[in-house]
């Protein structure tokens, strides 16, 4: 038997049988591929029932990668190779950034140490880039519209999370995200003001990122207003069914990381005993709900803004981030 290093329970031996590193990895993987649809629906179903609407089922992104799966492709002529690469890097990318951020377990895993938070960051944006190479691989006039308006709001959220990575990296003294949760358990540290300003910021970008209000409205039906819905236009059939479900990853890992490493970086199993795997598993979907009533409060609250407007939203979030730095610096002592 085994026991963790920085378990929070007694240094006894425990005759407890636990889960393997690798076990546990591949069950993050798993639960991430198979649980984010899930949380598209309960967004797209909280809000119709707010808006006094019987809304779609909870299930229904199942139900639209199941008909995409059954389709045949439409391909443009344009189109190359790389048209058809790109739904698979994109389907992989949150799958490995999956493998590098403390989805179930408190503790690194073993391709935990591959990348720090940053370079994390760096491993979702390839699907970003792949993603408008795509888009403009076929030649679509809306496909490139998407790719360029996409480009400009990555490029001003991108010193946004170098600073919030940058700061939380000095709260905690590590840059790795598994011992950055570990560090920011402390009760002094979580409720730091450089830490809580860091977290405001790092979800007004997940929400730029993630295509939804006020950057991008995902149910847009007006190609004219669309940023990330124009770049995936031209697909259809399974490789749009690998976009969709990539995309619901996407939302998935990026909150991951601001549950489990920034706003609540606790519920996680310490020992990899099965019980406690199974109770990170149910904690992380409770503060999945929790996270998406919020996107779902500003969703309805809020009406997407004018794309000239989009850097007045992100230069707030740099402000904070920025502010969330200077005043670690003037409380650190």
């Amino acid at each position: 038997m085994r026991r963790r290093e920085g378990c929070p329970y007694d240094g006894r031996l425990r005759d407890e049988p636990v889960i393997p590193d690798w076990g546990i990895q591949v069950i993050a993987v798993l639960v991430v591929i198979v649980f984010s649809p899930l949380f598209k629906g309960v967004i797209n179903r909280w809000k119709a029932r707010l808006q006094s609407r019987r809304g779609p089922p909870y299930l229904q992104p199942y139900y639209d990668l199941r008909k995409l799966f059954r389709k045949d492709m439409v391909v443009s002529r344009h189109a190359s190779w790389v048209f058809h690469l790109v739904p698979l890097v994109y389907f992989a990318v949150p799958i490995v950034f999956a493998t590098l951020i403390p989805v179930l377990s408190a503790y690194p895993l073993p391709l935990a140490e591959m990348a720090d938070i940053l370079g994390s960051g760096f491993v979702l944006a390839l699907g970003g880039f792949f993603i408008s190479l795509g888009a403009l691989d076929a030649a679509s006039t809306y496909g490139g519209m998407g790719s360029s308006r996409a480009r400009v709001v990555s490029f001003l959220s991108e010193p946004v999370l170098i600073l919030v990575f940058f700061t939380v990296a000095l709260v905690a003294q590590t840059d790795l995200p598994f011992f950055v949760n570990r560090a920011l358990v402390a009760p002094l540290n979580i409720i730091s003001p450089a830490h809580l300003l860091a977290a405001v910021a790092f979800f007004m970008v997940v929400l730029a990122e993630t295509g939804r209000i006020p950057v991008d409205n995902p149910a847009t039906g007006t190609e004219l207003s669309m940023i990330d819905g124009a770049r995936i236009l031209e697909y259809s059939g399974p490789e749009l069914a690998l976009l969709e479900w990539g995309s619901a990853m996407k939302m998935f890992v990026l909150l991951t990381v601001l549950l489990n490493v920034l706003i609540v970086p606790a519920g996680l199993t310490y020992d990899g005993q099965p019980l406690h795997v199974l109770i990170a598993i149910v904690t992380l979907l409770l503060k999945m709900l929790g996270i998406s009533a919020v996107i779902v409060a500003i969703e309805s609250t809020y009406a997407k803004l004018r794309f000239f407007r989009i850097p007045e939203f992100l230069g707030v979030a740099f402000v904070l981030s920025l502010l969330a730095l200077i005043t670690y610096h003037f409380t650190k002592g």
